[in-house]
């Protein structure tokens, strides 16, 4: 066996991504519109990584289309945010079916209940950042398949408490 040295970090996207991962990115109206989509893992932790980019104070709208109850939040601090979506990471890319939000007066990120993200903004920032993650802008992308109805969603007791905790933490009011 021989150590040829450091070898360069190898980005798990790029060694375990499938691909159709991508994204669409339009412009109407003055709005900025990114479509990503990719596998449930990395669609999840793009939401996380992205929110970096948001100013300190953010919007947060939670709907938990399982349990039907639905939480917003305004002004919240960026870094409290970041970290609850970083604990629901794992069961929401596991389960899906809750559409998470979180915005600014400039941007607004959307992960649907279908573990698709989408990307609104009044400039053309996002483009750069998707391409700097390894995603490829394409004419079209190919959205989930596997879609289901509102009611269709198996049952994730674990995913609905967890979001539950989280918004009693965030105190988000219900909606």
């Amino acid at each position: 066996m021989f150590f040829r040295g450091k070898q360069p970090e190898a980005s798990i996207w790029r060694r375990f991504r499938a691909s159709t991962d991508g994204f669409t990115f339009t412009q109407e109206e003055g709005v900025y519109t990114a479509h990503i989509v990719a596998n449930a893992e990395r669609v999840v932790d793009l939401m996380w990584t992205m929110t970096e980019m948001l100013s300190p104070a953010v919007d947060l709208y939670i709907d938990d289309l399982r349990s039907g109850r639905k939480w917003k939040g305004e002004a919240l601090p960026l870094p409290d945010v970041r970290d609850t979506i970083a604990r629901l990471k794992l069961l929401l890319a596991r389960f899906g079916g809750v559409e998470t939000s979180v915005y600014t007066p400039e941007d607004q990120l959307s992960l649907n209940p279908h573990l698709e993200l989408y990307i609104y903004s009044r400039s053309d920032k996002w483009l750069y950042l998707l391409e700097g993650r390894g995603l490829e802008e394409q004419m079209r992308v190919r959205p989930k398949s596997w879609k289901i109805n509102r009611q269709a969603f198996p049952a994730a007791p674990d995913l609905v408490n967890a979001v539950a905790t989280a918004a009693e933490r965030l105190a988000l009011q219900r909606v």
